[in-house]
């Protein structure tokens, strides 16, 4: 499947369910492979904060919401939107925000996604980055636990269990598309039990919440207010599980059963997940090209091949390859790749040591599949006649053409013109050495 965006800009605003304070939201197309992006527009220098694992606030004391956090700046209360978004399939957003959290909205994701679909979404050539679990996952606490396994789609399945007569013993399970999480899921709001309201407040959050936004549990049902669903609730904490899972910033193909778990568990098993990922793409190499010309390597396959991971994975595809020859990869310059933080952040220009890593990356995935070098790493040994014709910008496309000059058992001399709309943007030789993959384990 391809990857999607949204096909026209959307506003929201509201108040902040723990914040209590009125902000303002533009949802914006992005390019493949660019992901979920925040940007602090109310900020010196507006921050980016990309949606990934490693930027998922794991703290402890953040119990009530999810948020996302990079250089010391967070965003909260973002698994609703992130809900909306990884329910409608889109995979590429880049999102402007005058606050520090979500606007609150229904407490649900319904006004999301009323406001996503109206945008609708467009498809790009880029495949889906999807994770498929490869074997179980557990996190679990005393009395709470949820609990990954291989599955053909993305499912999940929850039981909640109150000691209270209208939140006792709620099972909801679904398989989640587009068309399943609209009808099912979007419109089941937050809620909290009426012994909790006030320990909350106590704590300084809840301060835009209201019988509205808000279902607050009583013996009897919602205070002030009718449930969507008889087992609403139950939903909720699946909407809440999807968005929190969008955090891993890809697609997951798995079974998720949920027990009484909430937002602590379900950010142990990002992860976890994460983690998982990583062990099964780290040091897993695909064999020679059959035929010697004309494979296409995905993101996915480029980080079979190579040991790098964001924020340093600098090539997002590579075509036209002929393994152990020559290749041509593309790097889609954002303004949400790292490096833009500090480089001339008042006028972003991609830097030149980053673009002659660029070219390495995808000289790299030439050379390592030329069969006789699989299980290998390349290493730089030496740059040479090194020139810099044109400055990189956010909203660039990099196109990195590289050619195997020479390749000896353990050395290959490679040479690397890369170009922005057909003009040459540097010229680099580059000469690497080969060693055992096992060497950045051990």
């Amino acid at each position: 499947m391809k990857q999607k965006t949204i096909k026209n800009s959307v506003t929201l605003s509201g108040t902040g369910l723990h914040t209590g304070k009125m902000v303002h939201m533009t949802i914006k197309p992005a390019g493949e492979n660019e992901g979920i992006y925040f940007t602090r527009v109310d900020l010196p220098g507006k921050l980016a904060i990309k949606v990934t694992a490693a930027n998922a606030v794991m703290d402890e004391k953040v119990t009530r919401c999810t948020a996302v956090e990079f250089q010391g700046v967070r965003i909260y209360t973002v698994e609703h939107l992130m809900a909306a978004l990884n329910g409608l399939g889109i995979d590429n957003a880049a999102i402007e925000i005058d606050g520090e959290e979500i606007p609150g909205l229904d407490g649900s994701s319904l006004e999301f996604l009323k406001a996503l679909e109206k945008s609708g979404t467009i498809e790009l050539n880029a495949d889906k980055n999807t994770f498929s679990i490869q074997e179980p996952i557990v996190v679990a606490n005393r009395t709470s636990s949820i609990v990954i396994v291989p599955h053909d789609q993305f499912s999940v399945s929850y039981t909640l269990d109150y000691d209270l007569p209208s939140l006792h013993s709620q099972f909801f399970s679904q398989s989640i598309d587009p068309a399943t999480f609209s009808k099912e899921l979007a419109s089941a709001r937050t809620f909290c039990l009426e012994s909790e309201a006030g320990e909350i407040k106590a704590h300084g959050l809840g301060k835009g919440a209201n019988y509205q936004n808000t279902l607050v549990m009583s013996s009897k049902g919602p205070l002030e207010n009718t449930l969507r669903f008889p087992d609403e609730c139950a939903r909720h904490k699946v909407l809440d599980i999807i968005g929190d899972l969008s955090l891993l910033g890809y697609p997951l193909k798995g079974a998720v059963y949920a027990t009484k778990s909430g937002h602590s568990l379900n950010r142990g098993l990002v992860k976890k997940i994460e983690a998982q990922r990583q062990k099964y793409t780290s040091v897993s190499y695909p064999a020679a090209v059959p035929g010697g010309t004309g494979r296409v390597f995905n993101i996915n396959e480029i980080m079979k091949i190579l040991p790098h991971r964001y924020p340093f994975l600098l090539v997002d595809r590579v075509i036209e390859i002929e393994p152990g020859k020559k290749g041509i990869g593309i790097k889609n310059v954002t303004i949400n790749d790292g490096f833009f933080q500090g480089h001339f952040p008042q006028k972003a220009v991609m830097p030149g040591v980053v673009m002659i890593e660029a070219m390495a990356q995808t000289a790299g995935v030439v050379v390592l599949t030329s069969g006789a070098h699989n299980g290998k790493v390349a290493l730089f040994m030496s740059i040479s006649d090194v020139k810099f014709r044109k400055v990189v910008y956010p909203g660039d496309q990099l196109l990195m053409e590289v050619e195997i000059v020479r390749d000896r058992e353990r050395t290959a001399h490679v040479k690397g013109v890369a170009r922005v709309d057909g003009e040459v943007a540097i010229e680099a030789e580059m000469t690497f050495s080969y060693t055992d993959a096992h060497y950045l384990t051990s």
